[in-house]
């Protein structure tokens, strides 16, 4: 179990992006803790910064006391730390998410985002060890979601504003090089996809060729 949460933290520490942070996590952390459903699930950076636990995806139930402790806690949690035997049956009756547990994902002293594991009906509860685990896989998820929130700009021309998010990433790895089979592999598309998206980006920045568009983006070249 050790040997699996620790190639989990270097999974987490190779991530170029979210998407990869997100699929590092979910291709692992289910083997580890032995649970049949998870979800990774973070708020984008315009989230407002007073957030409710029933705005966090999948915690289970609005009202759910468990997610309320997480965001109101900064602190993983699971369904027997905080209530009574048998309470937790008659808050979420789902036979799949009959032990739950839940851990804070944290970036400029804010939650963001929680990291949420399920065991189903039989199976056993959740304890101080699975809690522990928690806590130090959330520690490095936190830390490398405020290092990817905080990675310098490649593009310094107001021109970014014209580009959606995922437009924006192509062309961060345009300037660095890759071809349309290696965003493509970077971002888990196509590489048809990458090719259409390059289309809409040089109608919109008015330019015909990579070179041109990275200019253009770098230095706001006309």
């Amino acid at each position: 179990m050790a040997r699996s949460l620790h190639a989990l933290f270097n999974a987490i520490a190779n991530a170029h992006n979210e998407q990869e942070l997100r699929l590092a996590v979910m291709n692992t952390v289910g083997e580890h803790f032995g649970v049949e459903r998870g979800g990774l699930y973070l708020l984008d950076e315009c989230s407002p910064v007073d957030i409710e636990a029933q705005t966090i995806p999948d915690v289970c139930l609005e009202g759910n006391p468990v997610g309320r402790y997480v965001v109101e806690r900064h602190a993983p949690a699971h369904e027997q730390l905080i209530l009574a035997p048998g309470d937790w049956k008659e808050i979420c009756p789902r036979q799949d998410h009959a032990h739950v547990m839940s851990g804070p994902i944290i970036c400029d002293g804010r939650v963001v985002g929680t990291l949420n594991l399920a065991r189903a009906n039989g199976t056993p509860a959740f304890d101080a060890n699975d809690l522990a685990d928690l806590s130090a896989l959330c520690l490095h998820l936190s830390a490398k979601l405020a290092t990817l929130r905080a990675k310098p700009k490649t593009f310094n021309s107001p021109l970014v504003s014209r580009l959606t998010p995922r437009e924006l990433e192509i062309a961060e790895l345009v300037a660095q090089g890759l071809t349309n089979t290696e965003i493509g592999e970077k971002l888990f598309i196509t590489q048809n996809s990458v090719k259409q998206a390059l289309k809409r980006m040089f109608r919109k920045l008015g330019v015909s060729a990579r070179a041109e568009m990275v200019a253009k983006l770098q230095n706001g070249l006309s």
